[in-house]
């Protein structure tokens, strides 16, 4: 399959959006958890542990009990353990240097797809629930499996005003991606009337219900179909070829294209649709992601 090309702006190596008057100085959005390596259950009045809730509650891990509060109970030993599982680390639910370190990394928006297995595993679910589990040990999907029309292979994309020239490349490669790797083809058209997918870049509370929250943080996020919304967060330090200390646009646009498609979050790490992304880090579909796409559109 071809994607339709059309004549962008020359490109720059490296490309900083100074929304919000966000600096190299500024510390990364997600350093807090920094300083709660090594915590556990029966600690009380941890300085910035709420936070860590909030962190745990906006990516699927949500705590059950005493969730405003700094004090390390069962609950939130629960809700670390169903992370570590997810993420394939030890299931200790004590916050070591391993699990700190991957809670660090900067990510996609969208929450993790916490499987029931993993609930009852780490004791977030106290009960089985009647009927059979549905256990997806690699790539997810959106909660009923939203997805596009069968009958809808080609999607029109276009770019919202706020969206810099020197980052419309990166993205157009990221949708050429997928034009490669799945069943459907991608147009780039100027009209947005017209337009099924949509790209913008924001900063903070930008009235979507998903604010973005500063350089190193959130990166971006998009929506499960058919809203066709993807938005990236403009304080970011983004490049267009893999650069250290630089998020690389075309890859972190490849996995919120993957959302638009109605694919969730992967375990596998090396798969395009793992929900972090570090800093210089360049990835290309993966086999895991390509088959998530079949088969929900199987």
């Amino acid at each position: 399959m071809a994607l339709r090309s059309v004549a962008l702006s020359p490109l720059l190596t490296i490309f900083c959006f100074l929304v919000n008057q966000a600096t190299s100085r500024d510390l990364p959005a997600f350093e807090f958890i920094r300083g709660l390596n090594g915590c556990h259950k029966g600690q009380k009045n941890v300085t910035d542990l709420h936070n860590l809730k909030a962190y745990l509650e906006r990516f699927g891990y949500p705590v059950m009990d005493h969730s405003d509060d700094d004090d390390f109970d069962a609950s939130l030993e629960s809700a670390i353990k169903a992370y570590q599982l997810n993420y394939r680390l030890k299931p200790t639910g004590i916050l070591d240097r391993e699990t700190v370190e991957q809670m660090m990394v900067p990510r996609c928006g969208f929450p993790d797809t916490v499987n029931q297995t993993v609930q009852i595993a780490s004791g977030m679910m106290k009960k089985k629930p009647a009927g059979s589990l549905r256990t997806v040990s690699h790539y997810s999907f959106f909660p009923n499996r939203p997805r596009w029309p069968l009958s809808q292979t080609n999607l029109k994309f276009a770019f919202l005003s706020n969206v810099p020239n020197s980052a419309r490349q990166p993205i157009f490669n990221a949708f050429g991606q997928w034009d490669a790797g799945s069943r459907f083809t991608f147009q780039y058209v100027t009209d947005l009337t017209q337009a099924d997918l949509k790209v913008g870049f924001y900063a903070g509370d930008h009235g979507d219900g998903n604010p973005f929250d500063g350089p190193r943080g959130v990166l971006a996020h998009a929506f499960a179909p058919t809203n066709g919304q993807m938005h990236f967060d403009a304080t970011e330090t983004f490049s267009a070829d893999p650069t250290p200390g630089a998020i690389h646009l075309e890859t972190l646009a490849v996995h919120e294209i993957g959302h638009l498609l109605g694919l969730g979050h992967s375990q596998v790490q090396e798969a395009v649709m793992f929900s972090g992304l570090a800093a210089g880090v360049y990835k290309l579909l993966h086999p895991d992601d390509k088959e998530g796409v079949r088969v929900l559109y199987q």
